[in-house]
């Protein structure tokens, strides 16, 4: 569901997307859109910020709870604090327009097979001293106490999970949270998910971080000394 005020980029997005063998519904209203969307459970929803009656992060706030599909948040504001809010709402991605259409069929695509992935397949646990992550629920414990995290949060605790004790390049981990993007070595996004994590995952001060920062290279998740 694609939900933009624009038509005329509603129907351009929306053209592209069914020539790729993508069904498509489009809404304009951005309070239709809340219904709508809990009612009909689209497989994914692009959705536009500046809507007319109800901005794009206030629908993703009233259906985050209820919906299980990926949101991909599609908006000209560029500026890191609307990113970041997005996020921290439930969105699962942000891109800022223009965006090259092949850029978003990649994430779309991305955030479809990442779903349909999960699906009937054995809980798969991968566990780093008394870190554990459940990737088909996207579920983070901790001493086996859950972890409330973000979606872009989870993205990257699961790439430093799958590779504990290796070092991951921010450009690594940039390029696997964005698939089809070109890694800026000024872009500070992966640093922010990082430090939010460091907060949410903090152990006694006097053992070492479980995710350690590695001078001129990246990060790398360890266990405790």
């Amino acid at each position: 569901m694609i939900v933009e005020d624009d038509t005329r980029l509603a129907r351009v997005v929306s053209d592209y997307l069914r020539e790729h063998g993508y069904a498509v519904e489009v809404e304009h209203h951005g309070k239709v859109a809340v219904q709508r969307i809990l009612q009909e459970n689209p497989d994914a929803v692009i959705l536009d910020v500046n809507l007319h009656d109800l901005d794009g992060f206030n629908v993703c706030r009233q259906v985050r709870g209820a919906y299980p599909g990926a949101i991909i948040i599609l908006t000209a504001r560029s500026g890191d604090i609307d990113e970041v809010l997005g996020l921290e709402l439930g969105a699962d991605d942000y891109l800022t327009k223009p965006v090259r259409p092949t850029v978003l069929l990649a994430r779309l695509a991305v955030h479809l097979r990442r779903a349909t992935a999960s699906r009937g397949l054995p809980e798969e646990i991968l566990q780093v001293d008394e870190l554990k992550v459940y990737p088909k629920r996207r579920l983070v414990e901790l001493r086996g106490k859950p972890v409330d995290l973000k979606p872009a949060e989870f993205d990257v605790m699961l790439i430093m999970a799958r590779s504990p004790g290796r070092i991951i390049t921010r450009a690594e981990l940039f390029k696997q949270c964005n698939p089809g993007e070109t890694y800026d070595f000024k872009d500070r996004s992966i640093d922010l998910r990082v430090c939010r994590l460091r907060k949410k995952l903090q152990c006694d001060p006097s053992q070492p971080q479980l995710i350690l920062s590695i001078r001129g290279n990246g990060y790398m998740l360890v266990g405790r000394a």
